[in-house]
């Protein structure tokens, strides 16, 4: 069987493997569209902030799975393990606030709701998206920084709130992991699924309708609100799965452990995988790079000497 270190070390070469190269790809054809069109849309700036999120939450997460396989000795220092913690807390709340504003903006452009708050997101979204999602980036900041007051060292160890790298060196203070798992996930994740319930059940009263009230007239493509939902509800169930994961501080069971481990080193790949199935316009772009590459490779090797 696998030694749980040598387990951890290959995920995070597959996750590194897999993660880095499909996100560059999603920063890279978003920057093209960039280039070609001079401005993105709401979606595409999301799905740009969100490559670049997996690119820094890959490298960090291999990182310390790599010094957890090979010198687990260094997480006893404090400030390693804290500015650890830290930069990966704060990239998975700022990416779980990220699905957040794209499942807003899916949510108000498909279901057109009249109440002055969806309006006023729908507003906000669609003029002011990149100060929105600095500002987003700030209060992620302020929030996971409370990480270094959060953990405390202690000389007597114990098993109560104690970390599984520390060797139960440090101590979590709950003051302060509640009120930052709150506003990082809890708040995030309540606010995503609102958006998807209500987007669902739109969709399902737009096609009762267009059923019931057939005048023999073509009916709409919805394969584009399909998708939205599809992406939403992939992006959730990826939200769900990580923060579960995230509980592995009150499991038992070093099996389980280090496979909620392991789908942490791999959430990045598959996040990528979901955006690549929202955007045609990405998709577009790569496989015409490859395409491009490829013919030209072909090409210079038909060439006579």
């Amino acid at each position: 069987m696998m030694s749980p270190e040598i387990s951890v070390l290959v995920s995070s070469v597959l996750g590194l493997g897999l993660a880095i190269p499909s996100n560059t790809c999603i920063v890279m054809g978003n920057l093209d569209i960039i280039r070609k069109k001079g401005k993105l849309s709401p979606t595409d700036v999301i799905f740009l902030a969100k490559g670049i999120v997996n690119l820094l939450l890959q490298c960090v997460l291999s990182i310390e799975a790599m010094i957890y396989a090979l010198s687990l000795e260094i997480f006893n220092i404090r400030q390693v393990f804290v500015f650890m913690d830290t930069s990966i807390y704060f990239l998975i709340y700022y990416n779980f606030w990220l699905t957040f504003w794209l499942s807003a903006h899916y949510c108000t452009t498909i279901t057109n709701l009249s109440y002055g708050f969806f309006i006023w997101i729908k507003r906000i979204v669609s003029n002011f998206l990149s100060h929105l999602l600095f500002l987003t980036a700030l209060g992620m900041f302020i929030v996971s920084i409370q990480w270094f007051w959060a953990v405390s060292e202690e000389s007597i160890q114990s098993s109560e709130n104690s970390t599984k790298a520390s060797g139960n060196r440090f101590r979590i203070s709950l003051s302060y992991i509640v009120p930052m798992t709150f506003l990082g996930c809890i708040l995030s994740f309540c606010l995503s699924l609102l958006c998807l319930v209500l987007t669902f059940s739109f969709l399902l009263r737009h096609v009762w309708r267009v059923k019931n009230n057939d005048s023999g007239s073509t009916r709409p493509n919805l394969q584009a609100h399909v998708t939205a939902l599809r992406t939403i509800f992939f992006l959730l169930l990826i939200f769900t799965f990580f923060c579960m994961s995230q509980m592995d501080i009150f499991l038992q069971n070093s099996s389980l452990l280090i496979v909620c481990y392991d789908l942490q080193l791999l959430s990045p790949s598959v996040e990528a995988a979901v955006i690549f199935q929202a955007s045609n316009k990405l998709r577009r772009i790569i496989l015409r790079r490859f395409w491009t590459r490829s013919w030209r490779n072909t090409e210079t090797e038909n060439v006579p000497n």
